[in-house]
């Protein structure tokens, strides 16, 4: 069973590609609002683990810092979370207003939206800036030893935020990258590099840093015992893995979404869909969006190409049209034993001059609809339509077991559909059988797929003469006999007529009994 093929953002929180602008925009503002606290959050408990045990000395666990700790850093926490939330909000409502009015986006549109987005994780870096300021002015006032600590404690917690942050913009901003990309204005977000080198700072380059620190403070402080080296860095191996997963996971989440699109479309392809459903949706402002791009623009070439094929075998039938797919075609053909078919409106004149050309057309296009059905049932291929006459053939160019009994079956199922399904028009029903030169006609430039040789001219001849009797068809005796069996005790000899430019009689046969196509039982005894 095939994969199927998610319309989607590569994950269920980002919703459907076809909900509102407005659903989404508040699907969207919720995610953001989230992603930022969440990564605020992770650098309090960065900066709380570096400040409490990670780094020891100086310790901030003193009584006159109180106030500080238990005060100071909490009413700034909260309101610069606030402020972020607040601000952050109405930047990016003012650079997604044209998603919110599910407008085709401009150039201008895009640089709004790009610059609203770099404000976002921008704002986040200097509301944590802002907090190493106040924070060591204030600890400073206390006691100056702390200005250094606290100062590289809240900017490697700052670093931990603005990579956090970022990756996770680039999660949840796909539904607008989608819209961009689609309206084809260059979208540029985060690259892959870009993406690893946050994941990489986030769980390692802070928590070495911080372990180099340590080992730093530790050597220049003689209060540093063993312990309390073993406790920071304890602490700090603590932070690189429990962070360092956590980045890793967001890493993953940003880079696997497009992957795994992809790779489903791709199963899908090898099934042989190439339907408008199977493009992806191009969320990605990475190389990876541009794998996505890529894969559409595959599937668009590849829908094209399956187009032009089953307009070709429309054409000029699925067999050579295949056979041609498989080499290069080239003028000149090969002796082949065939039956041919050949099937000749009676009165074509007549009926033109009593109906309209649209009339006529639309009765001509119901007999070749039986005649088409017929001869593909059978194994057989049209291969002309000649005005108001048909001709087909059994035996090339693809070989059958019995191309005589397979064209006589065709034969009469097509004198009993066209007398049951066609009754405003009658044809005579010539069939032959022998050998011809099968092969391409024509010249370099242009040329078709056709059969030359006696059993044509037969056939054609033989259909001159059906016409007096259009309810059955007519056969000469090298076709019924090259039959097999069960079909050969079908048809009995009729007469022996010298078909014109011969010179001996040819021998014709038709069916014993009327095949009943509608029913399935038997008309009766033919003439």
């Amino acid at each position: 069973m095939s994969p199927r093929l998610s319309r989607d953002y590569g994950s269920i929180l980002l919703g459907p590609a076809d909900e509102g602008g407005r659903k989404q925009r508040v699907r969207i503002q919720v995610l953001l609002t989230s992603a930022i606290v969440f990564a605020n959050l992770v650098g309090i408990v960065v900066a709380v683990a570096l400040g409490a045990v990670g780094i020891p000395e100086p310790s901030f666990l003193r009584r006159d810092l109180m106030l500080i700790n238990f005060i100071a850093i909490p009413v700034y926490a909260g309101v610069a979370l606030i402020v972020g939330i607040t601000v952050g909000t109405a930047t990016m409502v003012r650079g997604l207003r044209w998603s919110i009015r599910e407008q085709i986006p401009t150039p201008a549109d895009v640089k709004r939206t790009l610059r609203a987005r770099r404000m976002l994780v921008l704002l986040q870096f200097i509301l944590w800036v802002g907090a190493a300021v106040l924070l060591g002015v204030l600890y400073g006032l206390v006691d100056t030893g702390l200005i250094t600590k606290v100062v590289l404690i809240v900017v490697m917690s700052a670093l931990v935020v603005v990579a956090i942050s970022n990756l996770l913009a680039d999660i949840m901003l796909r539904p607008v990258s989608a819209k961009i990309l689609q309206a084809g204005l260059g979208w540029r977000g985060s690259s892959v590099r870009s993406r690893a080198v946050s994941s990489w700072l986030v769980g390692t380059g802070v928590p070495v840093l911080g372990i180099f620190l340590v080992v730093l403070f530790g050597t220049f402080s003689p209060d540093t015992s063993k312990m309390n080296m073993f406790v920071s860095v304890t602490v700090l191996v603590a932070v690189a893995m429990g962070v360092g997963l956590l980045s890793l996971i967001l890493y993953a989440w940003s880079v696997t979404g497009p992957i795994q699109s992809v790779r489903r479309g791709m199963a899908r392809v090898r099934e042989g869909d190439v339907s408008p459903g199977t493009d992806l949706v191009v969320y990605d402002a990475s190389e990876l969006g541009e794998l996505q791009l890529g894969f559409n623009n595959m599937v668009a070439g590849l829908r094209e190409q399956e187009r032009m094929r089953d307009l070709f075998s429309r054409h000029v039938g699925r067999d050579v049209a295949d056979a041609a797919m498989l080499g290069d075609p080239e003028l000149g053909g090969a002796e082949r034993t065939v039956a041919v078919v050949f099937v000749d409106v009676i009165g074509s004149t007549e009926l033109a001059t009593k109906r309209s050309p649209t009339e006529v057309v639309d009765l001509l296009n119901q007999f070749f609809a039986v005649i088409v059905e017929a001869t593909e049932r059978a194994d057989g291929l049209v291969n002309k339509f000649e005005g108001d006459a048909v001709l087909s053939i059994f035996g090339a160019p693809q070989a059958i077991a019995d191309p005589a009994g397979s064209a006589l079956r065709a034969a009469r199922e097509i004198a009993e559909r066209l007398r049951v399904e066609v009754p405003d028009l009658r044809a005579g029903i010539g069939v032959s059988f022998g050998p011809v030169v099968a092969g391409n006609v024509g010249a370099i430039q242009r040329f078709e797929y056709t059969v030359i040789g006696d059993p044509v001219n037969e056939s054609a001849r033989i259909s001159e003469l059906a016409k007096r009797d259009p309810r059955v068809p007519w056969a000469s005796r090298r076709v019924v006999e090259a039959a097999e069996r069960g079909e050969r005790t079908r048809w009995k000899m009729t007469d022996a007529v010298v078909l014109r430019g011969r010179s001996e009689p040819t021998d014709l046969f038709v069916p014993r009994l009327i095949p009943n196509i509608a029913s399935g039982g038997e008309a009766g005894e033919s003439p």
